[in-house]
C-alpha cells in the first residue's frame, strides 16, 4: 500500500517567519516592526553577550614574585624518603643533645653539692680523729686558785690523767682525787690544747677552830672540817658555840665570820654564840668585845664598826654594841 506523498508546504507569514528567527540574528529595524506590531517596546542590546571564559584564561592576579617562586617550586624535584629520614635523624641528634646538655649542668651541680658535703664531713671526721688521738694528750697539769692547798700534792693526784687525750679526760676520777682534799669548794677544769690541763679550784673559807677530843678543828661557815691540829693554829679564833656546827647559832656566826673585812678579821681571837640572835666577837691584845647580835644588816654592821674602831681603837674601849647600827654604842 502506498504513502500518501507530503502535502505541499504552505506559505507562511512574514510575521511568523520573523518570529522563529533567532533574536541575535535579527536586526534592530526587524526588533523595532515586529514591537510596532505588538504594541510592545522593542528591547535593544547595549553590548553583545561575551562568552564565558575558561580557568585556564582568566587573568593571573599574583604577585610577580610569588608566580616566579611558584613556578619555580612547580619546577623542582619531589621530597625524597631519604631527605625525610636525615631530617628526622638531625631532629633526633639535636634533641639527645639538648638532653646531655641540661643533664650535664645538674650533674655537675650536683657534684659540688656531693664534694662540698663531703669535704665538711672529711674535715669534722680530721678534727675529731686529731682531738681524741695522741696528738693532743695531757701531759702537763697545773693547778691554778690555791691558797693555803699544796699544789704539787694535787698534780700528783690527778697524774692519772697524764696521757690521756684532752677530751677524754675521765672527769669522775678527777672528782675522786679531789675529794680527799676538804679544803676544795669547787673547782673546773680547763683543756688548753695541745698538752695542757689547767685546774681552777676555789677553796672554802675558814671561820675558826672548834675545840674536839682530837684537838683543835679548822671549819669552814658549812661547818666542814678542813683541818684538826693538837694546838690552836695562829691567826684563827676559836669558836664556841651551843649545839655544835649543825645548829642555827652556827649558821649564823658563819654567816657574820663572812661578812667581816679584812682589817677588822685580823683582829678577831674568839667568837661565840648561845642564839642566832647573840653573836659575840673578841677582838685580840685588849679583849674588846663586839656585840654583833643577829646577823641581819651584817655588811652595814661591819662598816660602822670599822669606822668606830678608827675614831676609838680597841685599846681604849671595852664594847662595841653594832647590834643597832643606826644607834651604836662604845663603851
Amino acid at each position: 500500500m502506498r504513502r500518501p506523498p507530503p502535502l505541499p508546504p504552505t506559505a507562511e507569514s512574514s510575521t511568523d517567519a520573523a518570529a522563529r528567527v533567532p533574536a541575535q540574528d535579527r536586526s534592530a529595524d526587524d526588533l523595532r516592526i515586529q514591537a510596532d506590531e505588538y504594541d510592545v517596546a522593542p528591547v535593544i542590546p547595549l553590548t553583545s553577550p561575551t562568552p564565558m571564559q575558561r580557568p585556564s584564561e582568566l587573568p593571573d592576579t599574583r604577585d610577580p614574585a610569588s608566580a616566579e617562586e611558584a613556578a619555580a617550586a612547580s619546577d623542582e624535584d619531589p621530597i625524597r624518603m631519604s631527605e625525610v629520614w636525615a631530617a628526622a635523624r638531625a631532629r633526633r641528634r639535636a634533641l639527645r643533645a639538648e638532653v646531655r646538655r641540661f643533664t650535664g649542668r645538674q650533674r655537675r651541680k650536683r657534684l659540688l653539692w656531693l664534694g662540698g658535703a663531703a669535704s665538711v664531713v672529711l674535715l669534722v671526721l680530721a678534727t675529731l680523729g686529731a682531738a681524741y688521738s695522741p696528738l693532743f694528750a695531757v701531759e702537763q697539769i697545773r693547778v691554778v686558785g690555791a691558797e693555803t692547798l699544796d699544789t704539787a700534792a694535787v698534780e700528783a693526784a690527778l697524774k692519772g690523767q697524764l696521757g690521756t687525750p684532752l677530751p677524754l679526760v675521765d672527769e669522775s676520777a678527777v672528782k675522786a682525787a679531789l675529794v680527799t682534799f676538804p679544803i676544795v669548794e669547787s673547782y673546773t677544769l680547763v683543756a688548753r690544747p695541745p698538752h695542757e690541763l689547767v685546774v681552777r679550784i676555789v677553796e672554802r673559807t675558814p671561820i675558826g677552830l672548834i675545840q674536839t677530843r682530837a684537838g683543835y678543828t679548822l671549819v669552814d661557815a658549812a661547818g666542814v672540817a678542813l683541818s684538826t691540829t693538837a694546838t690552836p693554829a695562829p691567826g684563827r679564833p676559836v669558836v664556841t658555840v651551843d649545839g655544835g656546827t649543825g645548829s642555827a647559832a652556827f649558821e649564823s656566826i658563819g654567816l657574820v665570820m663572812r661578812s667581816l673585812p679584812p682589817s677588822i678579821l685580823d683582829q678577831v681571837t674568839a667568837v661565840s654564840a648561845s642564839t642566832p640572835d647573840d653573836v659575840t666577837l673578841t677582838l685580840g691584845g685588849s679583849n674588846a668585845q663586839v656585840v654583833w647580835g643577829s646577823a641581819e644588816d651584817s655588811a652595814m654592821k661591819a662598816l660602822v664598826l670599822e669606822k668606830a674602831m678608827i675614831a676609838r681603837p680597841p685599846a681604849s674601849v671595852f664594847v662595841y654594841d653594832v647590834s643597832s647600827p643606826s644607834a651604836i654604842v662604845v663603851r
